[in-house]
């Protein structure tokens, strides 16, 4: 099949993409479109021209591999589609549906109409690749949606629906029909009426504020800090403002080019890559198929049973919810009620869609009710006894083909499988971050013995809830917590060494993170880690290095955020953290306990010590095959931990840093340390001998 196929439908011409499966503007594409258009002018009897695609969508945006391989000499570009459009006598007519995204509406702002379908989408998502649109889309969208509109699409990187999009302006036809019709109807019209047609190009383009930039650049500056994109892409609209078309175009390429080179850039797109990557298990073949699930069922109606509850009805799933008392199960409903109730205040949901969600949740408290339940994922206490006991009760009640999963953060979950023999091949774990109904990420947890169709079942379950299914082998904490207990550990030590928690939560929110870690220790309950200390015989022992200085907080009742007190203090009403010389005076205090020099850190060195953990932990993660792929762990730290998007990961970031460079590191703090999570990863260690990268990794073991 032809890369751009050519009809005739009576006096229009109508080039189609068929690229699948979501018609990147890969080589060949261009080539196609630019002979369409000359071999539509050369005919007499056509008068107009119709760009529409095949498949699902329109045109998906640019092929992203060419941002990092060289565009084949001789081919077409974007450049040569936008001045075929523009050169064009007769009137050419975007027809989209499914979505125009990035390139895809660059090419449908340089044709001379537009026309959509209610349900597609528009935009130019190119700022969450780290550039801006380098086709002419912060020189056209601005003079189709206006300067304020189109500033907030480019900069956000957000796209728009087709009413909102005909509302702005971007297009000028919303089609409720059949798509291809109502676009020859349209085209048909355009052609019959003659003379010049409209170009983006030539649309007057006003400034009415000022201010508008520099009022931009404060609104983005917290949540866009040590990025450059959003700021480049701010800089490309200025340029359409203050240059006449061809200059704003052609300073728009400059900032381009400079920004897909960058670090952040190929971090991003390394982000874009690995979530396709992730999808796809090694050693499962892809005849096996989802099984369908009908209803599912969750226990435990607490905050995260309840939030699981939500992705399940969210996916359209029925699900039946048990707690134990009727107490419970009221106050569990209630918070659900109130998570759908916000929603609605906030214009995402009608409160018709929010009636049907809560009927879709049938709330008991006898688990005889979970007998039909295709799935049921357990929520309760984090110990493996009660988890255990539940599981029994379950193996009782549940059909035998149900998939049992166990929502556990640290827990072995073949110890659950094995405690219920009868099942095999049927439990599996289900790691949902906290709010579950918020949360991206979920850590797929294979057991030893699951299926491959229940385990792809349960992935796909996970992406019909909208959520990010990583698979992860089991270990202690798995991936993410595994590899966290390196990057608390060591923040708790540095404190007990002399570090300020102020300067090593700064250290790291400058480098990104959405929280410092001592800072979200008080957010999650410093409790949390003291309970699992006592659980697993450390209790308040003087001797637990990280330990000291948090156990004797615990004491005092300091827990952190939920008590106003804990490596900070919380002033009413505010959740700003305030240094505490009380908490100064206890890590002085384990210090002269474990003979600690107490004094003051580089902030090189927090980084490092923050940092390094995790890629050693995660090296070792890698190399037991608890995770398939680097890019599996950079993926769990980008979406359930606040890594910063643009450094690609912790795994990805390390690459850039040169891993000799860190695995020296990491044997200089084992050796001046000596603590376990410094013990030097023999993969480490492999890949930095070898000048390579976990990317590198990656491509030779790709499954």
């Amino acid at each position: 099949m032809s890369l751009v196929g050519y009809e005739k439908h009576g006096t229009v011409a109508v080039l189609t993409v068929n690229n699948p499966p979501v018609n990147a503007m890969s080589p060949g594409v261009p080539k196609g479109i630019c002979e369409g258009v000359a071999q539509a002018n050369a005919d007499d009897t056509v008068s107009a021209i119709v760009l529409i695609g095949g498949g699902r969508g329109f045109i998906a945006g640019a092929d992203i591999r060419y941002f990092s391989l060289p565009w084949p000499d001789g081919e077409e570009s974007f450049a040569d589609i936008i001045a075929a459009f523009e050169a064009s006598p007769k009137p050419v007519i975007a027809a989209i549906h499914g979505h125009a995204l990035g390139g895809g509406l660059e090419t449908a702002m340089a044709c001379h109409y537009r026309v959509i379908v209610p349900t597609a989408n528009v935009g130019q998502p190119e700022v969450k690749l780290g550039f801006p649109p380098g086709a002419g889309g912060t020189q056209r969208l601005p003079r189709l949606a206006g300067l304020s509109d189109a500033l907030d699409m480019i900069v956000s990187g957000n796209p728009v629906k087709a009413p909102k999009a005909a509302a702005m302006g971007i297009v000028d036809q919303v089609i409720d029909g059949d798509l291809l019709e109502g676009a020859l109807a349209f085209a048909t019209e355009k052609g019959a009426q003659g003379g010049d047609h409209r170009r983006t190009r030539d649309i007057e383009l006003t400034l009415d504020d000022p201010g508008i930039f520099e009022a931009k650049r404060k609104e983005i500056a917290r949540r866009a800090r040590g990025m450059r994109a959003p700021f480049a892409c701010i800089e490309c609209v200025e340029a359409a403002v203050e240059l006449e078309f061809d200059a704003g175009v052609k300073r728009e390429r400059e900032i381009f080019k400079e920004c897909v080179k960058s670090e952040e850039s190929v971090a991003m797109r390394h982000v874009f890559f690995a979530e396709r990557a992730a999808n796809k298990i090694p050693g499962i073949s892809k005849d096996v198929k989802p099984r369908t699930i009908a209803k599912a069922g969750v226990l435990g109606a607490g905050t995260m049973g309840g939030g699981i509850a939500m992705n399940f009805v969210n996916a359209g799933i029925p699900v039946t919810i048990i707690e134990q008392s009727q107490e419970a199960l009221d106050r569990g409903m209630g918070i659900i009620a109130k998570n759908y109730a916000a929603t609605v205040a906030k214009g995402r949901m009608s409160q018709e869609q929010m009636d049907a969600c809560l009927g879709a949740i049938t709330p008991t408290t006898s688990m005889d009710d979970l007998a039909d339940a295709d799935m049921i994922i357990e929520a309760v206490f984090e110990t493996m006894a009660v988890k255990k006991e539940v599981f029994t009760k379950l193996d009782a009640v549940a059909k035998p083909d149900a998939i049992l999963t166990s929502n556990t953060s640290y827990l072995d979950i073949n110890e659950i499988a094995e405690a219920i023999p009868g099942r095999n091949g049927h439990v599996l774990g289900t790691h949902f971050f906290s709010p579950a109904n918020v949360m991206r990420l979920v850590e797929v947890v294979r057991t030893d013995n699951v299926s491959d169709e229940n385990l792809v079942t349960t992935m796909d379950i996970g992406r019909r809830m909208r959520k990010l299914p990583i698979v992860t082998g089991v270990c202690h904490g798995f991936i993410g917590n595994r590899m966290l207990e390196g990057y608390f550990g060591e923040a708790s030590i540095m404190v007990e060494q002399g570090a300020k928690p102020l300067q090593i939560d700064t250290v790291m929110f400058g480098y990104g993170m959405a929280m410092g870690p001592l800072a979200v220790m008080d957010l999650a309950g410093l409790d949390i880690g003291w309970s699992k200390r006592k659980d697993a015989g450390g209790g308040t022992a003087a001797d637990s290095v990280g330990a000291f200085v948090s156990n004797r907080l615990c004491e005092m009742g300091r827990y952190g955020q939920k008590t106003k007190r804990g490596y900070y203090i919380y002033e009413d009403g505010s959740r700003r953290p305030v240094p505490d010389a009380e908490v100064d005076q206890l890590a002085a205090d384990a210090a002269a306990h474990f003979g600690f020099e107490h004094r003051a850190f580089k902030d090189q060195e927090i980084l490092e010590r923050c940092l390094y953990p995790l890629v050693n932990i995660g090296a070792d993660i890698l190399a037991e095959g608890h995770a398939l792929r680097a890019s599996d762990i950079d993926l769990v730290y980008l979406n359930g931990y606040g890594f910063p998007g643009w450094r690609g990961g912790p795994m990805h970031w390390a690459g850039t840093v040169g891993l000799d460079k860190v695995y020296e590191a990491v044997c200089r703090y084992h050796e001046t340390l000596g603590f376990d999570h410094w013990k030097p990863s023999p993969l480490l260690k492999k890949l930095a001998e070898e000048g390579k990268t976990f990317d590198d990794y990656d491509k030779n073991n790709a499954g």
